[in-house]
C-alpha cells in the first residue's frame, strides 16, 4: 500500500469550521417547509430534537473510531480495519461506490437551495419559484422522481463549477476561505434569532393544531419523514474523519470536533427554527400557496419582520453564501475518500492521483463534482430522501456495528477516545436510523435504490477482484 503525502496541518479550530460548514450550510434555511408539513405543524420541532439526540450518538461512534483511526479517508479505513480480509474490502469498497452517489447528492443539494434563494433575489418572493422553469416526472414501476431543468439549474451547476475552482489549491491556502464562509454563515443565523426576538411572537411557536399530539400511525410515520430531514440537516459532524490525514494531533482533535459541533449547531437549529416559526407562524408557512416564499422561507421571514423587499434580498444573498460554504466544504471532505481508496488498491487508480503542484486528489474532486452537477437536475426532496436513505444503509449501519464487532475483536487496541455509555450510542444510533428509514410512507422507494446501489457496487467490486486476479 502505498503511504499518503497528504500533510497534517488542520488544527482543532480548522477541523470544528470545516465541521461547521459542512454541517449549518442550506439545510435549515430550505427544509422547515418540508419538517412541519410531514407533521403537519409545530410540534414538527420533536423531529430536531431527537435528531440532534441521534447525531450524539452517532457522533460518538465517529469520535472513537476516528481518533483510533486518524486517516484519509474515515469510512473506508474503518471497514477495512473491522472486517479483516475479503469481506472489508468488499464492504470498504461497497462505501466508496455508494458514496459516488450519496456524496454528490449532498453537493447537489446544497446547490439547489442556493439556486431557490437566488430566485428570490432574481425577482423576490412572487416569482422566486420561476428559477426552475421546466419540471418533468419520470415514474418507475409505482414510483417517481421530480425532474427540473431552467435558469435555478443553471445556477446550481454554477455553484459546483465555482467550488472546484477554490478547491484548486492546498488545504492550508483554504483555511482564510473558510473561516470567511463561517462568520458569514454565523452572522447569518444570529440575524434571524435577534428578528425572531425583536419581532416573534412565542404564542405561534406553541400553536399546535388539534389532535397534534395523538400518538396514532399518522404521528409516527410523520415523525419519521421529520426526523429524516433533521437528520439531514445535522449531518456533517464526521466531515474532519475524512480528512483524517491531514489532521494535527488526531486522537484529541477529532473527539473534540465531531462533539464541538454537534453541540454548537444543534443550539443554532433549534435557536434558528423557533425565530422562523415565531415571525411566521406554522399555519402561515404551510397555506403559502406562493412556491417561491417557501423555497426562500428566511428571506420572506426578513421581509415580513422589518418590511423591507431589500433586508429579503440581502437575507436571500446571505444565504447563498451559507450554502456555498457547505458546498466548498463537502466537496474538500468527500474528495478524499476515493483517493485513499486508490491509494489502497482498492478502487480505480486514476482517484489516487495527485495534483502535479497542488498536492490534492484533483481526479476525485472533479468526478463528484461531475455528478453533482448531474443530480442539480433532481427535485430536494428526492434528493435529500435518496441521500439519507443510501447513506444510513450502506455506511451508518454498517459503522454502528463494526464498533462493537472492534471492541471484541481487538479489544487492546489504541484507542485516544473511547465512546461514552459503551454500547448504548451504537445501539440507539441503529434503532433511530431503521425508524427513520421504515417508518415514512413509500420507504420501499429509497431502499430500493439502495439495494440497487449495492448491487451494482459488489458487480463491480467481484469484476474488479476477476481481473486483477488474471491480470
Amino acid at each position: 500500500m502505498e503511504s499518503s503525502p497528504l500533510e497534517r496541518s488542520l488544527s482543532l479550530r480548522g477541523a470544528v469550521t470545516l465541521n461547521l460548514l459542512d454541517m449549518i450550510g442550506v439545510g435549515p434555511f430550505i427544509t422547515l417547509p418540508l419538517l412541519l408539513g410531514a407533521m403537519g405543524g409545530p410540534q414538527a420541532m420533536l423531529g430536531w430534537v431527537l435528531g440532534a439526540c441521534l447525531a450524539a450518538c452517532d457522533g460518538l461512534v465517529w469520535a472513537e473510531l476516528g481518533a483510533a483511526m486518524p486517516e484519509a479517508g474515515g469510512t473506508y479505513k474503518y471497514l477495512a480495519e473491522i472486517f479483516p480480509g475479503r469481506w472489508g474490502r468488499w464492504l470498504s469498497f461497497l462505501f466508496v461506490f455508494q458514496l459516488m452517489f450519496s456524496a454528490p447528492l449532498s453537493v447537489a443539494s446544497g446547490c439547489i437551495g442556493l439556486a431557490q434563494y437566488a430566485g428570490f433575489v432574481w425577482a423576490g418572493a412572487a416569482n422566486a419559484a420561476s428559477v426552475h422553469a421546466l419540471s418533468y416526472t419520470i415514474k418507475a414501476g409505482s414510483y417517481s422522481f421530480g425532474v427540473t431543468a431552467g435558469r435555478g439549474t443553471a445556477i446550481a451547476i454554477a455553484g459546483v463549477i465555482v467550488a472546484v475552482v477554490l478547491l484548486y489549491r492546498k488545504l492550508a491556502r483554504m483555511r482564510w476561505i473558510a473561516a470567511a464562509m463561517l462568520a458569514v454563515v454565523l452572522a447569518t443565523m444570529a440575524w434571524a434569532m435577534l428578528t425572531g426576538i425583536v419581532h416573534g411572537h412565542w404564542a405561534n411557536i406553541v400553536a399546535f393544531p388539534p389532535d397534534a399530539w395523538k400518538l396514532d400511525g399518522r404521528f409516527f410515520s410523520g415523525l419519521g419523514a421529520a426526523m429524516l430531514i433533521a437528520t439531514y440537516d445535522y449531518w456533517g459532524y464526521y466531515n474532519v474523519t475524512f480528512l483524517g490525514g491531514e489532521v494535527r494531533n488526531p486522537g484529541r482533535t477529532i473527539p473534540r470536533a465531531v462533539l464541538i459541533s454537534i453541540a454548537i449547531v444543534a443550539l443554532l437549529y433549534l435557536g434558528l427554527n423557533a425565530s422562523v416559526l415565531s415571525v411566521m407562524g406554522s399555519p402561515a408557512i404551510l397555506a403559502a400557496r406562493d412556491v417561491g416564499a417557501r423555497q426562500a422561507l428566511l428571506a420572506t421571514m426578513m421581509q415580513t419582520a422589518w418590511g423591507s423587499l431589500w433586508l429579503g434580498k440581502l437575507a436571500a444573498l446571505l444565504v447563498m453564501v451559507t450554502a456555498f460554504a457547505s458546498v466548498f466544504s463537502l466537496l474538500l471532505g468527500y474528495s478524499r475518500i476515493p483517493f485513499a481508496a486508490a491509494r489502497d488498491g482498492n478502487f480505480p487508480a486514476a482517484f489516487g492521483k495527485l495534483h502535479p503542484t497542488r498536492g490534492f486528489p484533483y481526479v476525485s474532486l472533479l468526478v463528484l463534482a461531475g455528478m453533482a452537477c448531474v443530480f442539480c437536475f433532481f427535485s430536494l426532496g428526492d434528493v435529500i430522501a435518496a441521500l439519507v436513505v443510501l447513506r444510513i444503509c450502506l455506511q451508518f449501519g454498517l459503522q454502528h456495528v463494526g464498533v462493537m464487532v472492534l471492541r471484541r475483536r481487538k479489544p487492546d487496541m489504541p484507542r485516544p477516545f473511547r465512546l461514552w455509555l459503551y454500547p448504548l450510542p451504537p445501539i440507539l444510533a441503529l434503532a433511530g436510523f431503521t425508524y427513520i428509514v421504515i417508518s415514512r410512507p413509500n420507504f420501499g422507494r429509497e431502499v430500493i435504490l439502495a439495494a440497487v446501489v449495492a448491487a451494482l457496487g459488489t458487480v463491480v467490486f467481484a469484476a474488479r477482484r476477476g481481473m486483477q486476479a488474471h491480470g
